[in-house]
């Protein structure tokens, strides 16, 4: 069984291998490992998930790091999202998170870390404010927030296969993002060096913000470096080529739904007062 991990940034890759592996392109690290590095967003998480399926890949895995949406977790904190929510509010039965395989990661990676869980929520675009994490967070109810864990899952769910998301927190819920970062970004989530320089010249202010995350982002990779660790164990579990889910615990039946359809509601509605 051949398992697939999507990363969004060659420092998420770095994790994993030492491997050059191109953006849009995805190669084997072992035996049953492949891993596409897609750059950053939901269309190339999409793209490179449907690489992976094409290449061989029986089960899915989105790795690297998040945005904590919760005070709970701190820079480093690791997740293992047992819910799932997209950018319309939407939980459904077509992207979810493989219970067996979800409880035996758990298991495996608690032996020598500290595992989160709670819900995962996609956002479109790179959240900076803390004012609207905490807003995303009121919402949802997610603890944790992405831009391409949910686009894989959905590719996972249209082929029936396993998925799972393993995501390490850079950015934690009270902080707000440097500008420097929106600015520097290019559409594969890759910082330009030039338009980085050019920014701090003229906002030197930005300077310790941006020291700040790069610590954060450095506590991100350590704790995926140790969870790579026990992917040999983990991609070792014989899972069902089919896609199982997560008990919801927002309840069952209409209270469960009417529960949903109101953070889609919410949340639809916020997002438009953003836009």
């Amino acid at each position: 069984m051949i398992t697939g991990i999507v990363v969004a940034l060659s420092e998420e890759l770095a994790t994993l291998t030492s491997k050059n592996i191109k953006k849009g392109e995805c190669a084997f690290i072992t035996d049953k490992l492949l891993v596409a590095n897609s750059g950053a967003g939901s269309a190339n998480a999409k793209a490179a998930a449907e690489l992976l399926i094409t290449n061989g890949a029986t089960r899915l895995i989105s790795w690297g790091c998040a945005a904590a949406l919760s005070t709970a977790l701190k820079p480093g904190s690791l997740t293992l999202a047992d819910e799932l929510i997209d950018a319309e509010g939407c939980r459904a039965a077509n992207f979810c998170v493989s219970s067996n395989w979800h409880s035996y990661a758990k298991n495996s990676l608690s032996t020598s870390l500290v595992v989160h869980t709670g819900w995962l929520a996609e956002s479109p675009g790179i959240v900076s404010s803390s004012k609207d994490k905490k807003q995303l967070q009121s919402i949802t109810g997610a603890v944790v927030l992405d831009m391409e864990s949910i686009a894989i899952a959905k590719v996972a769910g249209h082929y029936g296969l396993p998925f799972l998301a393993i995501r390490a927190i850079a950015d934690p819920v009270n902080m707000d993002l440097p500008l420097a970062i929106n600015y520097s970004l290019n559409n594969q989530g890759d910082i330009i060096l030039g338009k980085l320089i050019l920014f701090l010249v003229l906002h030197p202010a930005e300077l310790p913000a941006l020291i700040k995350l790069g610590l954060h982002f450095n506590a991100a990779r350590k704790t995926l470096k140790s969870a790579a660790k026990h992917l040999d164990i983990i991609t070792g579990f014989s899972c069902d080529n089919r896609m199982e889910t997560i008990h919801h615990k927002a309840g069952t039946g209409d209270q469960a739904k009417d529960k949903r359809q109101k953070a889609k509601d919410e949340k639809i509605q916020y997002l438009h007062g953003r836009s």
